[in-house]
């Protein structure tokens, strides 16, 4: 379930630009993206990055509607969502459409 936060983003397509825009964010949704759910300390192992530092980075995604948690006795599990990804490549295909649309009109004009 998203946060009402995620859920009012869901117009505005920054907040996941902008969570998809840190190397160690897009690491973490690298390793979530099997499907697979994953615990912070496994998302942290092998890694360079504190137990704390990857919970303040899980809570970036999951803001933006990226990740989503459960909880399962002490431990936070973190779960890729797929949605929001889906939602900004429409969003860039609409604001490509725009341009190519924008460049199609600029040349019929020059071509006058």
């Amino acid at each position: 379930m998203l946060s009402p936060k995620a859920q009012a983003d869901r117009a505005n397509p920054a907040p996941v630009f902008a969570a998809l825009g840190d190397r160690t964010r897009l690491s973490l949704l690298t390793k979530l993206s099997d499907g697979q759910t994953r615990s912070i300390a496994s998302l942290s192992a092998d890694t360079r990055l504190t137990r704390q530092a990857v919970t303040k980075h899980l809570r970036v995604l999951e803001t933006a509607g990226l990740v989503a948690s459960t909880r399962a006795g002490r431990e936070s599990l973190f779960a890729f969502r797929p949605e929001p990804i889906g939602e900004v490549r429409a969003y860039l295909d609409a604001v490509s459409q725009q341009w190519d649309d924008a460049l199609s009109r600029l040349r019929a004009f020059v071509e006058r």
